[in-house]
């Protein structure tokens, strides 16, 4: 076991195309990282200027804005509701306001339920709208303080990179892994391994081995540099940065990923005698785990799915959340992954040649 899983590490180390794959993803990951280095409280007299609208879904506290409270929220929702009636629906302010008093006391659901009866039904979007709005120097700074009184900025930004760079792992290790079975499956290699006294379990566990610590050491090495990156970017702004951030974010959202992989290759390869059947087969797994989907209030959103080997952080930085059951998914993947192996060393044995 110790020798195979050696030899496919050394194989691949000793391939360019490895450290070629890691500067594209570091460049890659970097690319959509880069704009939460910037976060830093506003100098007296600091402004931040952009185009963007006074409130925005997507907007985050690099581009000057911060959450909404629920009831600021609320106001400014009926406030663009009756702006859209006036506008769209060509009623007068008495109208409008008149639709908007109905809605008091009503909650949310039953609010846009109503909205709907006068055909606005894109009523929920808009207060989605509602979710950050332009902060003020001081809005901004205490909104960053608040979030950083009881966890370090690499908690934040951890799972950012966890998010994309786990996006990459997928894509790269599905590419990278697909020669880890080719040459052994190979017919006469195929034919010839199973003649030598080398059992199901030594010989799975040093290929899976191999390249789930090929996969080891590339998210390894991407955490160590991005860990250096938020250091350096962050020394002078008094904001904490730890290692373990970086680890337990990998540890916990890309690395079952990535044995799902290995595992999956493993299965298809000694099945079809051949990985390659694995490739298309992965790359319609990673898009299904990055489809959204809608939650028990009919709200489209990326929420994870079952067995999926993508974990997104969609929303903003401070506000970052894995989905819903999503370490109990993890945890189910890591359980089927270890179910695939031994799978693959039942089909071994069975096509053992004595």
């Amino acid at each position: 076991m110790r020798s195979i899983l050696k030899r496919e590490v050394k194989n691949y180390i000793k391939n360019p195309l490895l450290w070629l794959g890691i500067i594209i993803g570091v460049f890659m990951v970097f690319q959509n990282v880069s704009p939460y280095l910037n976060i830093h409280y506003l100098r007296e007299g600091e402004t931040i200027v952009n185009d963007y609208p006074q409130s925005y879904r997507d907007g985050d506290v690099f581009d000057g804005y911060v959450s909404t409270e629920k009831e600021l929220r609320r106001e400014m929702w009926e406030e663009r509701i009756k702006e859209v009636l006036a506008s769209e629906f060509e009623m007068d302010n008495e109208e409008a306001r008149s639709v908007i008093e109905e809605m008091k006391g009503m909650n949310l659901k039953t609010a846009c339920d109503h909205l709907e009866g006068y055909g606005f039904y894109n009523a929920y979007y808009e207060y989605e709208n509602t979710a950050y709005h332009k902060g003020t120097r001081e809005e901004i700074n205490s909104y960053i303080s608040e979030k950083l009184e009881n966890r370090a900025f690499s908690y934040y930004f951890s799972r950012k990179f966890a998010d994309f760079a786990g996006l990459f792992m997928g894509f790269f290790a599905t590419v990278l892994l697909s020669v880890l079975f080719m040459q052994d499956t190979r017919r006469n290699t195929y034919e010839l391994l199973h003649t030598k006294p080398v059992s199901a379990g030594k010989y799975l566990s040093g290929k899976v081995g191999g390249g789930f610590s090929v996969c080891l050491i590339i998210c390894a090495v991407l955490n160590l540099i991005f860990f250096g990156i938020c250091l350096v970017s962050t020394r002078n702004r008094g904001f904490e940065v730890h290692l373990m951030d970086f680890l337990l974010a990998s540890c916990f959202y890309i690395l079952p990923n990535m044995l799902m992989i290995v595992s999956v290759y493993s299965l298809i390869s000694l099945l079809f005698k051949s990985p390659l059947p694995a490739v298309p087969l992965l790359f319609l797994y990673i898009v299904y785990s990055n489809m959204g989907s809608r939650n028990a209030e009919g709200i489209y959103g990326y929420y994870g799915r079952p067995l999926a080997i993508m974990v997104r952080f969609p929303g903003g930085f401070f506000d970052t959340a894995p989905p819903p059951m999503a370490l109990l998914n993890q945890s189910f993947l890591i359980l089927a992954a270890i179910c695939i192996i031994f799978l693959s060393m039942q089909i071994w044995k069975r096509r053992r040649v004595y």
